[in-house]
């Protein structure tokens, strides 16, 4: 930081010479005027211009490189870059990378400045880069169905914050969200409908075409996940002869488990391959498909992992790499396939939660979270990477502790959020370290990258999705993408005025009391 200010005002203009950052331009300039900002223009008059943006070469940028994996499917033939140098003093603002991505990010560093104090930025020198290169949002668009609009605005808020990595749940028992072409009954059955009694419905080709390139236009990678064997009722209940037969157990007539899928039969392959097939269509920038694998119950544990190796060679057969939750550790990894880590409650923390459950649930549970401690070593022995998603610090559908500033929220704030987990403060949601604080991990070099998760099953609408994500986005993207440890109230002060740009957007947001919001 130097001394004094510059302030960016309707009819400031933009100027680069490089064609190929016009786009992003035209994105950042409707992107400020959305947050209440300034209405800039671009010029090709560069002796005029208030904002420069200059493609330089990456020996131009001082920050060090990411760590961990990126999900886009080009990073793996050129090398992603996203650091920046952004100079603001009396000359104006001057922003260089050697990307377009890099710009996007410096843009975006320049608008959540503009946004925080009206148009007012102080003068200042920044060399910056992203701690990982995996920085993700997990949405559920199962337990409730999420409409293409209302994913696209939470693709802003993922775009305002640097997260870059959009994972969508598509599949679960109580729907099935994703087109496949010759399987209308996936959608027209298993997408019927959702959680308590909510309506269903899926996203078209067409539909999901549109979210790809509107999330490619903000520098986000959209991750399809298809959760297989378990969480597969949706997909049950339209081809129910692919359910697996209790253990011990001839014939249906004996039982089968309600939401798993046969490894045994082999329409069940074939169905994951027009899924897979679908998913590589659909999602053509993402380098990775999420095979779920996670709380696969009744299922022996030598059939689970057949089932996990089988789908996995299916995925790598198709050009991409493998990415599902941390049991799947119990297939054969590789160094180009991640697990993502959710268990890291300890004994004590998990009992209360295990004492509400009925017996035969509670033992199952038992059983899966003993397991778990050696589903990090195996993933690393094998050269695995780990994707930080802890259920106590980065599971959004836990309740808001505390009191709204504004009393009118406080009824949605004791209804929607699990009510198995307890409430978690937005300062928890800092206050840790992706590194330190993750069961044996001993450096940033076996990570892949931090990501929160959104759950539906209390979250009803938009409103109450965005009531959850803001403001603990924020916390999530600070932990994903800066190296420094937070210090809380450094962090409160740089959060409290984001909040004028949320609610200019109509974003519903919660105004916990945590904050001296300033708006």
């Amino acid at each position: 930081m130097t001394h004094g200010s510059s302030r960016l005002a309707d009819g400031d203009t933009i100027f680069t010479a490089d064609v190929e950052l016009r786009e992003i331009v035209g994105v950042f300039i409707a992107d400020v005027i959305a947050d209440g900002g300034p209405v800039l223009a671009e010029t090709r008059v560069l002796s005029t211009a208030q904002v420069v943006l200059e493609l330089v070469t990456s020996a131009e940028l001082s920050a060090p490189a990411a760590e961990g994996l990126r999900a886009d499917a080009a990073s793996l033939a050129t090398p992603a870059d996203e650091r920046y140098g952004l100079e603001v003093d009396a000359h104006g603002v001057r922003l260089k990378a050697s990307t377009r991505e890099g710009i996007h990010r410096g843009l975006t560093t320049l608008r959540q400045l503009v946004a925080s104090a009206d148009g007012v930025v102080p003068f200042l020198r920044i060399q910056d880069g992203p701690r990982f290169s995996w920085r993700g949002l997990a949405l559920d668009v199962v337990r409730t169905f999420h409409d293409p609009s209302t994913i696209r605005r939470v693709i802003d808020m993922c775009s305002l914050y640097k997260i870059n990595v959009l994972h969508l749940h598509l599949t679960d028992n109580e729907g099935w969200r994703l087109e496949v072409p010759g399987r209308p009954a996936l959608t027209e059955i298993g997408g019927a409908g959702a959680r308590d009694g909510r309506p269903g419905g899926h996203l078209s080709a067409a539909e999901m075409a549109g979210l790809v390139a509107y999330a490619t236009a903000r520098f986000v990678t959209i991750v399809p996940e298809i959760d297989m064997p378990g969480h597969s009722a949706a997909a049950l209940r339209a081809y129910p002869e692919l359910a697996t037969l209790h253990e011990g157990t001839s014939s249906r007539s004996s039982g089968v488990i309600p939401d798993t899928l046969d490894h045994r039969n082999e329409g069940t392959w074939a169905l994951v391959d027009d899924v897979l097939d679908a998913v590589v269509t659909q999602f053509p920038h993402s380098a990775y498909i999420h095979i779920g694998a996670d709380e696969v119950f009744g299922l022996p544990d030598d059939a689970y992992s057949w089932f996990v190796e089988r789908a996995m060679t299916a995925v790598r057969a198709r050009g991409r790499r493998v990415i599902g939750w941390q049991e799947m550790a119990a297939g054969p990894l590789t160094r180009h396939d991640a697990i993502q880590y959710w268990i890291d409650a300890t004994p004590e923390e998990v009992a209360p939660m295990l004492n509400r459950l009925p017996a035969h649930r509670r033992d199952l549970l038992s059983v899966a979270l003993e397991k778990s401690r050696t589903d990090i070593p195996n993933a690393l022995a094998a050269g695995a990477r780990i994707l930080v998603s802890p259920a106590t610090r980065a599971y959004f559908d836990a309740p808001h502790t505390g009191s709204p500033l504004d009393p009118a929220q406080e009824k949605t704030r004791t209804r929607v959020g699990h009510s198995l987990y307890p409430p978690v403060s937005l300062r928890a949601g800092v206050d840790w370290d992706p590194v330190a604080d993750t069961r044996d991990i001993q450096d940033a070099t076996q990570i892949a990258g931090v990501e929160a998760a959104i759950w539906s099953e209390t979250i009803t609408d938009r409103d109450d999705l965005e009531f959850m994500l803001l403001p603990r986005l924020c916390g999530i993207a600070e932990k994903a993408w800066s190296v420094h440890t937070s210090d809380w109230e450094e962090y409160a002060s740089r959060l409290a005025p984001q909040a004028r740009a949320w609610t200019r957007r109509g974003w519903n947001w919660y105004r916990t009391d945590e904050i001296d919001w300033i708006l």
